[in-house]
């Protein structure tokens, strides 16, 4: 097969080969973040949720409502939700999201526990030919050769962030343990490689809610058709 990928650029420490038709970049790395963001269940007032509060920056920083829907009768403080499963428990968001969707449902944004996505950190979508949020890619934990299709689903974490945050469920299908947002403990250990296709999302009102299954089918399809990867997921490089 023709070597088509070759390294472009450093993000932080991480090297970036791109496909030479710019149809695909790819990265490998261990630096592995857990997000839990879209949950649900992420957060709530008495910071018992999947995630700590700290993590949100709430209540005592400015940067909270980048992470929690506030609350329209009182915007300083975060919106709780009245009922459901959830019920007093915040509603945490994510980039990705249903194109005029309530923003006080959680169902509006992409569940952490159940939808494996990738964030990209913040300062990333500033170079050229990135991915953006509803974008789909693979992920492969190399020591055990489990791989998951992905969507990108979120953005953000300052500018130190580096790549390699995902979902809880993204290291879920990855072999993690009940990974945990809190501590980083239950992740896969070991290097993990990432290829993202920019550019795949869907248009309009499709970008989302998605099915994790439509999301492996569209990733398949690009596997066997994008030059320079075997359908295995593998990729070589100059």
């Amino acid at each position: 097969m023709k070597i088509q990928f070759a390294a472009a650029e450093t993000f932080r420490g991480t090297v970036l080969y791109r496909q030479s038709d710019n149809l695909a970049y790819a990265y490998t790395t261990n630096h592995a973040a857990v997000d839990a963001d879209g949950a649900p269940n992420a957060y709530n007032p008495q910071d018992t949720g999947l995630d700590a509060l700290a993590n949100a920056g709430y209540p005592h920083t400015n940067w909270w409502q980048d992470v929690l829907v506030p609350d329209p009768t009182q915007p300083s403080k975060a919106y709780v939700q009245p009922a459901g499963e959830f019920e007093d428990y915040f509603v945490a968001m994510t980039s990705l999201r249903t194109p005029n969707g309530n923003p006080l449902d959680p169902a509006t944004y992409v569940d952490a526990t159940r939808v494996p996505y990738i964030v990209l950190p913040t300062g990333f979508q500033k170079l050229p030919q990135v991915a953006a949020p509803g974008d789909v890619g693979v992920a492969t934990h190399l020591p055990s050769g489990l791989s998951t299709s992905f969507i990108v689903g979120d953005t953000g974490g300052g500018s130190a962030a580096r790549l390699g945050e995902g979902s809880i469920a993204l290291f879920v299908g990855l072999g993690g343990q009940n990974p945990s947002p809190r501590n980083g403990s239950g992740v896969p250990k070991g290097m993990i490689q990432y290829i993202v296709f920019p550019g795949s999302r869907k248009a309009g009102p499709g970008i989302w809610p998605r099915t994790n299954q439509d999301i492996h089918d569209q990733v398949m399809q690009l596997l066997h058709t994008t030059p320079g990867i075997d359908p295995d997921g593998t990729w070589q490089t100059t």
